[in-house]
């Protein structure tokens, strides 16, 4: 299959791969396995025609029940559907709020407003408890198949799941940030139908200012594990519950 950044589709104006991001220690993540896109509720039938030969066998939703009421995902041949809605509607649940945890767990405070309320969702039980799902359903993925994370805009909660994915697999926090700040720089090209070519977007990306604005947003992700768990590693095995065993796991599927 061709290793294209973007997926051209008929619906969707996000539709993009993760794959091909060199890690710290020179290894790539995998070509068409996991994806990431904006609302799937505009799937055309040659789009759901694509995403079967694409051979996308999971489509995790994270967009709120209301969001997936009104605007449903159109569903293609042999997904799994997977109801994933990150944002928690119960402020009791936002550990981040406690200052008991905030101090065991030197947790950074964030200047960034947009990187605040991304450091609330990391640290909001109920979040983690949804960002849990999708890495378990991304260990039981059969090595032919791939899985689609999305919300609305494909910005947010989808920016925010794929720093978490890209962050386990080693991926430095430039390249991250650069990823989710991809997404501002499509919607202009997504309008017109006339998407950048993969030499068009390594010339965007490597403009892009990951220093300030929304780019300091999602590496506060990054910066909040770090400090508070000093490794990806034992974020998700304190925080998420997987084990060790899980996570080279992970890496030795999604790694080459």
């Amino acid at each position: 299959m061709a290793h294209d950044r973007i997926v051209a589709l008929d619906g969707p104006l996000n539709f993009r791969d993760l794959g091909g991001y060199k890690n710290k220690d020179g290894q790539t993540v995998k070509w068409n396995k996991i994806y990431r896109s904006d609302s799937l509720s505009s799937l055309s039938f040659n789009d759901k025609i694509k995403l079967t030969r694409m051979k996308v066998t999971v489509d995790c939703d994270l967009r709120s029940k209301y969001e997936q009421i009104s605007a449903p995902d159109v569903l293609w041949p042999n997904v799994k559907y997977i109801d994933a809605h990150i944002y928690s509607e119960d402020p009791r649940e936002n550990k981040g709020d406690s200052k008991l945890f905030r101090f065991i767990h030197r947790i950074p405070n964030l200047d960034n407003y947009i990187g605040q309320i991304y450091q609330r969702v990391l640290l909001n039980s109920h979040s983690q408890e949804e960002f849990s799902k999708i890495f378990a359903y991304l260990l039981e993925l059969p090595e032919d198949e791939a899985l689609v994370f999305h919300c609305s805009a494909g910005k947010d909660r989808t920016g925010m799941t794929a720093a978490l994915i890209l962050t386990l697999l080693g991926v430095d926090d430039e390249t991250i940030a650069r990823d989710y700040l991809l997404t501002n720089q499509l919607y202009d090209f997504a309008v017109s139908k006339q998407l950048p070519s993969n030499d068009e977007i390594s010339k965007m990306v490597a403009k892009m200012n990951v220093t300030k604005g929304e780019g300091t947003a999602i590496i506060g992700i990054t910066e909040t594990i770090r400090c508070g768990w000093g490794s990806p590693d034992n974020f998700f095995k304190k925080e998420l519950g997987f084990t060790q065993n899980d996570i080279d796991k992970l890496r030795k599927m999604y790694l080459v």
